[in-house]
């Protein structure tokens, strides 16, 4: 193999793996280290430069961080039976919640509005969390933001969509505020009809964040019949958001595997369900909701039926009777291709009141005139570039749901993000697939023989469990808050699980005299001297085989016996053994960071900086 080339900043970011996973390459474990030493409103701004919202996301992000986090894996292979029968990642995001929750003030950490403006003019379609990130980027700089909402206070789904027992409106309206206080303009109430009329007042750039607010509808036999017992769940919660629904009736189904789904039967449970199903064609463990929502729904006494089909809904004089599924399993080809076949048992009959559908999403965008010049797909999705964000129109672009279909907010986030450097560019007359490089730095950590900067001890502690409100256990308010966080005791012990993944093993061939002291200490085996070869062979012959090949091996150059030094970062703890052990230095912890760079960043660094 070549040798592992450290000057690339991709080498030390994808050992960092919370932070490669996350969209918006949040450096995880600098701000877990900051939670740590109580320094919670600089591990609330290290967390805002990065995803814009994280009191929002502390409460309802995916979490892609998470099942990369490599504590799960040290724990399924190196540790103690109970924590490989369960190998659980650090609650990077209920740590993120920890940071919003005990941080202060911080406005005046936040960017001031424009001391002066760059007579630039840009409009924001929808005030979701896309486009708050793009009018973040951008006001800063100078630029003009006009944010239009259909509804009367921004933040898109996240206010409209996620209950309130999950995301308090407090939240909302604090983490929304700080960018609408950079001098970003918001028209509230305001439905955008024609991009055609947007146009024509002269806007620079036009991004549209407008989601995918169409929910997916079942055209079975009943449905026409029992029309106001049967709801689509986007449009049921945000009714339920404003007050227009208040109650359900006593037996109520859920159709579909989603987040959304989870939502809208915690959501009927509160608001009068005594006898709440959800109801999957797919398998449990193959539902698109998050393992955590599933949990959560479940622990609230709602069972969740898989494997069904649904088939017509059944009604006598007019009124909604129950639904009927057909029973099926799964069958894979091959190719794990899956398809769905009829086990041949008779029909289920599922009795129920009222049904919420919540099987999908679509986008919407009757909108946008086709003769605009914006090109759409044949599912009637733009045309927009993964990179740069633009449609065929260049000075038009597109993010979070509205590009590519519904995902998250921390993808939403990052899409913002790329797309106001687009933006930026494409004003400045420069070319909007040159992306700005990283801000990265490398600090060794060395601060006398056996001392580091930071703590590498590694605690043994199981995941800790975030608490449940009493008052929620009750099901009987929509507002009551059903997670209370972290205190700041217990905060600080799951800040002790990370593994400082972002502290690098360096290795230095000069200094290495072969004395093999490192891989006597080394606690997981992860390091190996050895004839060098192809990876396939070299992952083989390793102290303990690599054998996940998703994570990069580090391979020095030839040394003097011409070995090479080779180091698996799968399983690698972090904890400086080989670099206290080493006679020479040849091994150094060095701290990585890498922060992505804003728009303007990269070429007028005094413009936009966020107070870090």
């Amino acid at each position: 193999m070549d040798p592992t080339d450290i000057r690339n900043p991709d080498t030390f970011h994808r050992v960092v793996d919370c932070q490669w996973a996350c969209p918006a390459h949040t450096p995880v474990p600098e701000y877990i280290r900051l939670i740590a030493a109580g320094r919670h409103a600089d591990a609330y701004m290290v967390n805002w430069h990065s995803n814009v919202f994280p009191g929002i996301l502390g409460r309802t992000c995916d979490r892609p961080c998470e099942p990369a986090c490599r504590r799960g894996r040290v724990e399924e292979n190196n540790g103690p039976p109970s924590m490989r029968d369960r190998p659980e990642p650090v609650a990077i995001c209920r740590l993120k919640r920890v940071a919003a929750d005990h941080k202060g003030d911080v406005r005046a950490r936040m960017p001031k509005p424009a001391a002066q403006g760059n007579g630039r003019r840009i409009a924001c379609v929808g005030a979701g969390p896309s486009s708050l990130t793009v009018a973040r980027d951008l006001a800063p700089l100078g630029y003009a933001v006009t944010v239009f909402e259909a509804d009367p206070k921004a933040g898109g789904f996240m206010r409209t969509q996620v209950p309130r027992f999950r995301l308090p409106e407090r939240v909302i309206d604090e983490e929304t505020g700080y960018i609408l206080d950079m001098g970003v303009a918001f028209v509230g109430g305001t439905r955008i009809g024609s991009m055609r009329d947007l146009l024509a007042e002269g806007y620079d750039a036009v991004f549209v964040g407008s989601g995918a607010p169409r929910g997916r509808d079942l055209d079975l036999p009943g449905r026409r019949e029992c029309a106001a017992s049967i709801h689509v769940g986007l449009d049921w919660l945000a009714n339920v958001h404003f007050g227009h629904v208040t109650r359900v009736g006593r037996r109520v189904l859920v159709l579909g595997g989603g987040n959304t789904a989870m939502d809208c039967c915690r959501s009927a449970r509160r608001l009068g369900g005594e006898d709440v199903k959800v109801v999957v064609r797919s398998g449990f463990d193959e539902m698109k909701a998050s393992p955590w929502e599933k949990e959560d729904a479940m622990h609230e006494g709602i069972p969740i039926l898989d494997f069904r089909v649904p088939r017509a809904f059944e009604h006598a004089s007019g009124r909604l009777t129950g639904m009927r599924f057909e029973r099926v399993r799964a069958e894979y080809d091959p190719d794990g291709r899956r398809r769905l076949v009829p086990t041949g048992e008779p029909d289920e009959v599922i009795p129920c009141d009222e049904v919420l559908i919540a099987v999908g999403q679509e986008n919407a965008f009757p909108w946008i005139e086709r003769d605009l010049g914006i090109d759409f797909d044949q599912w009637g999705m733009p045309v927009v570039d993964r990179v740069t964000h633009q449609s065929t129109l260049p000075h038009v672009l597109f993010g979070g749901d509205a590009a590519f279909g519904p995902k998250n907010i921390i993808w939403a986030v990052a899409h913002g993000h790329a797309a106001a450097i687009s933006i930026d560019r494409l004003l400045e007359g420069e070319d909007t697939r040159d992306r700005p490089a990283p801000g990265v730095t490398l600090e060794s950590q060395k601060m006398g023989i056996h001392e580091w900067r930071y703590d590498n001890a590694v605690s043994d502690d199981e995941r800790f469990a975030v608490p449940w409100s009493e008052a929620a256990k009750k099901l009987d308010s929509m507002d009551v808050e059903v997670e209370l966080g972290f205190d700041a005791a217990t905060a600080w012990k799951e800040t002790q699980r990370c593994l400082n993944c972002d502290v690098q093993t360096v290795f230095t061939r000069d200094k290495c005299i072969e004395c093999d002291a490192c891989v006597d200490i080394c606690p997981t085996d992860c390091i190996t001297f050895t004839a060098n070869g192809d990876e396939a062979d070299l992952r083989t012959r390793l102290t303990a085989p690599a054998l996940n090949a998703d994570q990069p091996l580090y391979v020095s150059e030839p040394l003097k016996t011409s070995r090479v030094m080779v180091k698996d970062e799968d399983v690698c703890l972090h904890c400086g053994l080989c670099a206290e052990r080493c006679p020479t230095g040849a091994w150094d912890m060095q701290k990585f960071l890498l922060l992505e760079t804003r728009a303007g960043g990269d070429r007028r660094p005094a413009r936009g900086r966020e107070a870090a």
